[in-house]
């Protein structure tokens, strides 16, 4: 089972983000690891995983396992487009010793209850007995994951372990705080609310650039701690996210390129000079 302050990881590319930056994911993970954190998720939302290729995926999970040396514990997301690749993705990242797998829902079409049910449940036994997380997102989905096929999940899904939720209200994330599965909050401005709710911890896309301030908030939780987390996002999320992570992680001492995956885009000239500024 994953636990605590995970990060939700960048992907190093190079060549204008076409290929994979491999010489990266060492020092990244070096940086991650000093900082504090108990694990990252690799290939979600911050990872670009949805823009990269089935294999570039598999190599990623590969680069990150052998980067950690059991210092991390080391989430993969495996959602795809379609279920096939969901589960090509789900079966390898179980068959290198993933810690857990998460999958979000399907984007672009909105899959009924039975459809995302079966999608679910492909999935998690492709990994199975790995730890098995969905993923609700509902702004990056299009859809939330309804209860119900929550509570079937449960019923037929022996690894099914818990949730990376990164709705945001708190009030969008209780109705997930289900007993018995454990709920990462990713919205970090609602971490002390979630935590004292029944969260078990972070998958944070800041905790990319800034994990020694996340897993503080993680390890000692306060409505102050969380609230300057908000801002700290708020003050990045004014320039393209993807790209400014990456700038803040080469300024850090990471040798850590600002490429990303079209269609995502770098920063502009003054979009860095001012991000620079910023970070002083």
């Amino acid at each position: 089972m994953i636990k605590g302050a995970l990060a939700a990881a960048l992907t190093p590319l190079r060549e204008d983000g076409a290929a994979l930056d491999e010489d990266a994911f060492g020092p990244y993970l070096d940086f991650l690891a000093d900082g504090g954190l108990d694990g990252i998720l690799a290939l979600g939302t911050t990872g670009e995983g949805i823009l990269l290729s089935v294999e570039e995926r598999k190599r990623v999970t590969e680069l990150f396992r052998a980067a950690s040396g059991g210092r991390l514990q080391i989430a993969v997301h495996c959602g795809a487009q379609t279920t096939a690749d969901t589960v090509a993705l789900a079966e390898h990242s179980a068959a290198l010793g993933a810690d857990g797998v998460a999958v979000i829902g399907p984007p672009y079409f909105r899959l009924d209850a039975e459809a995302l049910f079966e999608h679910f449940r492909r999935a998690a036994s492709a990994c199975s007995p790995t730890p098995f997380y969905l993923y609700e997102f509902e702004a990056t989905s299009g859809y939330p994951i309804p209860l119900q096929v929550i509570e079937r999940l449960r019923e037929e899904v022996p690894n099914l372990a818990g949730l990376k939720v990164s709705d945001s209200p708190l009030e969008k994330v209780k109705p997930y705080l289900l007993e018995g599965l454990d709920v990462f909050v990713g919205a970090e401005a609602l971490l002390a609310d979630g935590l004292a709710a029944g969260a078990a911890g972070a998958v944070s896309g800041l905790a990319a650039a800034y994990p020694e301030e996340v897993a503080a908030v993680v390890r000692t939780p306060s409505a102050n701690g969380a609230a300057r987390l908000g801002e700290l996002r708020a003050s990045i999320e004014r320039f393209p996210r993807h790209a400014a992570l990456k700038l803040v992680v080469g300024s850090r001492g990471v040798p850590f390129r600002e490429d990303v995956r079209a269609p995502l885009r770098r920063l502009s000239v003054a979009e860095r000079s001012e991000l620079l500024a910023w970070l002083g």
